[in-house]
């Protein structure tokens, strides 16, 4: 794994490292068409630094979702208390960080990342979007108002109908539709969709499941039915780009990779295969806010679009993509929207929501705290 080496040259002692479990239960379960989840099997990263006399504490978070993320919570404590930070202070405290993360996984990796960024920002004083604009994008306007998707995951026809309903009655205007199941099944929740929400322009998400054939038919009967199909996120395998470069193809609709586009290489063989008109980031796919940022730059000078995501994540994890993406000056399609599904959020501030946008709070760092 290439080292990526952190940019910010603040001098600060890593004081100290903490982990802690964060489960969260659904509203209802979360179900794709390869996984399901009931409760948020994450881990919160407390990473706090001295800068002077003054200390400050940064807060990340590694969410999982399996299969799609391979790191149990249990390896995750173990792989960051592995690192032995605390009461220290390297020669070069930034660069003596990324060597040492260069040994986690992409989920832990991104909560320590995000702890770390969101400490030094507020040492700083600004938010970790002014901090990543500053140092990576200098020039580029910041965006902080952001429309989002809300997700409808897999259930029966009748209740994604019933969901759909009453998201669009809160103001969504466009809808994720989980598919991947059986044909049949899928169809019949698109037409429930759209009888419900026949406004909505709904986001198909396949996780992986289907064939281009499989993509390509379902694609013509949600067409049959009138619905309105905004975009195709990651209809085949992960390594099946040849399929995915059918739907591009012959589908007539924008095709996000999610499980195929993992790394900045990952975006230059989506473009030669052409397998792709967009990509979509998430943190803990990408192994932090670093380096969903460059992705994402790589994506846009590629001439690709971009959708910033996240696995089923709290306010903590939503707000550190709502700051990369308002430092990349905004993305096409956003899709923050897992907080709303908890039945609890341990933490408060980060952004406020005016459904469906999202927008930034001016505050330090990530602007996000445990809830009293």
């Amino acid at each position: 794994m290439t080292v990526r080496r952190f940019p910010f040259r603040l001098p600060a002692i890593v004081w100290e490292l903490e982990t802690r479990p964060l489960r969260v239960p659904l509203i209802e379960p979360f179900v794709i068409a390869t996984g399901r989840m009931e409760t948020t099997d994450a881990i919160e990263v407390a990473l706090t630094i001295q800068q002077g006399g003054e200390r400050y504490t940064g807060l990340g978070e590694c969410a999982t979702l399996p299969p799609v993320t391979h790191e149990s919570p249990d390896e995750i404590r173990a792989s960051i208390g592995a690192l032995s930070l605390g009461g220290e202070a390297p020669p070069n405290a930034p660069d003596a960080l990324a060597d040492r993360l260069s040994s986690l996984g992409p989920v832990a990796r991104a909560g320590v990342e995000t702890a770390w960024l969101d400490a030094i920002a507020r040492a700083q004083g600004e938010s970790l979007a002014e901090l990543l604009r500053k140092e990576l994008a200098p020039g580029q306007e910041l965006a902080f108002v952001h429309e989002s998707d809300v997700t409808l995951p897999i259930a029966s026809a009748e209740h994604m109908g019933e969901l759909a309903r009453g998201w669009t009655a809160r103001g969504f205007r466009s809808l994720k539709i989980k598919v991947g199941r059986a044909l049949a099944d899928d169809v019949a929740a698109i037409e429930a969709i759209v009888r419900a929400a026949p406004t909505a322009r709904l986001r198909l998400d396949a996780n992986a499941a289907l064939t281009a054939s499989e993509a390509l038919t379902l694609l013509d009967r949600a067409r049959s039915i009138g619905a309105s199909i905004e975009l195709f996120e990651q209809p085949c395998r992960t390594e099946d780009l040849a399929g995915m470069a059918e739907v591009v193809a012959r589908g007539a609709v924008p095709v996000v990779a999610d499980e195929s586009c993992k790394t900045l290489e990952d975006v230059d063989r989506l473009v030669e295969a052409r397998a792709a008109t967009g990509v979509n980031l998430k943190l803990v796919k990408n192994g932090g806010p670093l380096a969903s940022f460059a992705i994402g730059q790589r994506a846009r000078a590629c001439g690709l679009t971009i959708m910033a995501g996240a696995m089923v994540e709290t306010r903590l994890g939503l707000s550190a993509m709502l700051h990369v993406v308002s430092a990349l000056g905004g993305v096409e399609h956003v899709d923050l929207d897992t907080a709303l599904l908890l039945a609890d959020d341990p933490y408060v501030g980060g952004y406020e929501e005016a459904l469906p946008r999202l927008t930034l709070r001016a505050a330090a760092g990530l602007g996000v705290e445990r809830r009293p």
